[in-house]
């Protein structure tokens, strides 16, 4: 007794688009609404609509699902596109700031040019969820892991999840593991090579060239110890690092202890310690014993670096909220190419001029990471045939006087 007996027990997913709500009497030659029927549990009878009808009702739920997925992509914070046959044909901003405005309409194969990931998506070799790692795209230093999930109906989902970070600290955890290898291999060999000698020819070596070889086992080992400690050192400065110091400190105590602890080399090198502190400089806050180390190791690389017979001059002023510290030396100066890659660890401008001073290349990258856990800064000027200055701007403790 139904209207369209076969359509109604055709299936049983109940399906919208082929019901018609409005009166029977319109339908099928006008019948009269005492012969509309009613489908089971109250549902308007089935009728059979128009094509047109279908292709309306289709174009509206393909846009309420279009808006949709494009607010769930525009969510994502990572860029984001999705890839329909070999073109893109939805982006979020990310993907649209990344890779280009006009990318929607645009093959695949020019939006993301890499080998595999065109393989995959323009030529249809994805069969479930899968990453990818890739670069050469957003930069040539950029690195990404891609993350492609098929929607369904030949759409996929490309997630652009930038690494370019995470593979830099690797690449550093890599270089330094190398770098504190080579630095301690290399006065080691030393070592074996002189130890073995006065072992196995000790009958043949006189007493002067003996006292030679033990003065350099020794400053070999010296070397190999410093290094050790500057790592350790390093080590335990970085494990504190979101610990910032509170401790109100006297910063000009602490250079009078610095300046006094490098007397003897300054002597050895004629080179006199000059210091310029403001009076009345305010304290700063400060862990005392890591304020210390900042000085040694600047005021021992301007003598070092300085030439011999020049003064190093340390500077202490205010400077709005911060405590500035800057130490001079008059040497040969550092080429610009260089100064931005002074703090990394074991850099050395001059390898063996450095290695023949008795530096182990971790000296400043130390003195960065003591003052950024002191939320200061640090900066370095140079030039060529003057000389060098080293700047540090540290905050006063709370309750001191700006």
């Amino acid at each position: 007794m139904f209207a369209d007996k076969t359509d109604v027990n055709a299936g049983s997913v109940f399906d919208p688009t082929r019901y018609d709500a409005r009166p029977a009497c319109q339908h099928r030659g006008g019948r009269s609404a005492r012969h509309r029927l009613f489908a089971p549990h109250g549902l308007a009878a089935p009728v059979r609509t128009s094509r047109t009808s279908r292709v309306r009702v289709g174009a509206v739920i393909f846009n309420l699902k279009r808006d949709q997925s494009r607010k769930l992509i525009e969510g994502l914070t990572e860029a984001a596109i999705v890839v329909r046959g070999a073109a893109v044909t939805m982006s979020n901003a990310a993907a649209r700031n990344l890779l280009g405005v006009g990318i929607e309409g645009v093959d695949v194969r020019q939006v993301l040019p890499h080998p595999v990931l065109i393989e995959r998506l323009a030529r249809g070799k994805v069969k479930g969820p899968e990453e990818i790692e890739a670069a050469g795209f957003g930069g040539p230093r950029r690195h990404w892991l891609v993350r492609i999930a098929p929607l369904g109906e030949g759409d996929f989902l490309v997630r652009l999840i930038d690494r370019s970070e995470a593979r830099a600290a690797e690449q550093m955890r890599v270089d330094f593991v190398a770098n504190a290898s080579h630095e301690l291999r290399t006065p080691l060999s030393t070592l074996i090579g002189y130890t073995e000698t006065l072992c196995e020819r000790a009958e043949d070596i006189d007493n002067d060239t003996r006292v030679r070889f033990m003065s350099i086992v020794h400053d070999e080992a010296q070397r190999m110890k410093r290094t050790v400690e500057d790592l350790i050192s390093l080590s335990r400065i970085e494990a504190e690092k979101f610990t910032a110091p509170t401790e109100a400190v006297d910063l000009e105590q602490l250079l009078e202890v610095a300046v006094e602890g490098a007397r003897r080399v300054a002597d050895a090198r004629q080179s006199e310690l000059i210091c310029e502190i403001e009076k009345g400089l305010p304290a700063i806050a400060a862990d005392g014993s890591q304020i210390l180390q900042v000085l040694d190791n600047l005021i021992t690389n301007a003598l070092r670096y300085g030439e011999a017979g020049t003064p190093v001059t340390l500077s202490a002023s205010l400077e709005d909220a911060m405590v500035h510290l800057a130490v001079t030396d008059e040497g040969e100066g550092i080429p610009p190419e260089h100064l931005n890659r002074l703090t990394e660890r074991f850099y050395r401008v001059d390898t063996s001029r450095s290695r023949s001073l008795g530096g182990t290349g971790l000296g400043l990258s130390i003195v960065k990471h003591i003052v950024e856990r002191h939320r200061g800064r640090l900066t370095i000027e140079s030039e060529v045939g003057k000389g060098t200055t080293a700047h540090v701007l540290l905050p006063i403790a709370t309750g001191q006087p700006s």
